[in-house]
This record gives C-alpha cells, sequence and structure tokens, in this order.
C-alpha cells in the first residue's frame, strides 16, 4: 500500500537559512518546526527531506560534513519523537547535468520509488520556486512555499499555500 508523505526542504525551512551550512554550531531550528512534524505524524504522514547541497560540489564541505551534520539533526528529530523515514540530497553544483538537483524531480522520484509513494496523497514544504517545480514535475500538486528562507515572487508561484514559517503549515495540512 502506497504511503503519503510530507517532503521537507532543509535550509529556510527546517533550519534557518545560512549559506553553505554544514557545522552543528551554527544550525538553528526554525520556531515550530517540531511541533509542525508532529502534527504530521498524527496525520499518519511520513516524513522525508530533500535538499539541494551544492556546497559539495563547490568544495566548500566534504560529503562526509553533510552527512555528519545529517546525523545530527535526525538525532534532534528523534529526541523529539519524530520520525524522519529517509534524506535525499544533491551534491551537485547549478550547472550540473543531474536530474537530481531541484527543480528537477529526482530525488523526489527516488524516493516514491524506494518507499512506494502516493505522489497524489503528498505535500512539498519548500523556501524557493524550485522546490514547488520538482514537486510538480515528480506529480506532487499540494504545495507550500514558506517565506522564512530566500526571496519569492508570491505572485508568479505554482505553490498552493504560501506561508510565513513550516509552523504554519498545521493550518495548511490537517484531517
Amino acid at each position: 500500500m502506497a504511503i503519503k508523505t510530507i517532503f521537507l526542504d532543509r535550509d529556510g525551512v527546517i533550519n534557518e537559512e545560512v549559506n553553505y551550512l554544514y557545522q552543528i554550531e551554527k544550525f538553528k531550528f526554525i520556531g515550530g518546526v517540531f511541533e509542525a512534524c508532529l502534527h504530521f505524524q498524527k496525520l499518519n504522514y511520513r516524513i522525508i527531506i530533500v535538499s539541494n547541497q551544492s556546497g559539495i560540489a563547490r568544495g566548500y564541505y566534504s560529503e562526509k560534513d553533510y552527512k555528519k551534520l545529517t546525523a545530527w539533526i535526525l538525532k534532534q528529530f528523534e529526541q523529539k519523537s519524530i520520525s524522519i523515514l529517509d534524506t535525499f540530497y544533491c551534491p551537485h553544483d547549478p550547472n550540473s547535468k543531474c536530474n537530481c538537483r531541484k527543480p528537477k524531480p529526482g530525488m523526489l522520484i527516488d524516493a516514491k520509488h524506494k518507499h512506494n509513494i502516493s505522489m497524489e496523497e503528498s505535500w512539498m514544504i519548500g523556501d524557493k520556486e524550485t522546490d514547488i517545480s520538482a514537486a510538480n514535475n515528480a506529480g506532487i500538486k499540494k504545495t507550500i512555499l514558506v517565506k522564512s528562507g530566500h526571496e519569492n515572487d508570491e505572485l508568479n508561484s505554482n505553490a498552493r499555500h504560501i506561508i510565513n514559517s513550516i509552523k504554519e503549515s498545521k493550518d495548511v495540512i490537517s484531517l
């Protein structure tokens, strides 16, 4: 049976935006992220993090650095009784011909096949239009653009909902 998922971008959605973030001491969770994720779990959604990480290709940090921070992030969620089903990341730079860098749907499609996800029942929460485009390209129509990360052209966004922060997503995603 297919599962329903909340796909979360990392930087600007889960944590405060810091360019090329790989250090635990610089990582700050956005207020309300844990409460929102607990809410999603109560509604029987699984949670997957999908993140572009071009700092790896640019040589600003290594995959080992990224994985160390990710393990720490997952531990913080676990300590709050939040289960993150999986994480996917694109280590390539914006000029790459890969299929995983958002707005391309590769990470979402890989997650769909790996975990038998119903894209029709799933949501994407991101802070850039590229997150919304990746979701739409993967068959996810339920999308939320949060204004906590980047400046966005809200009038021309393809997001179904636009909110200030992930904490407001509890008002959008409900029974």
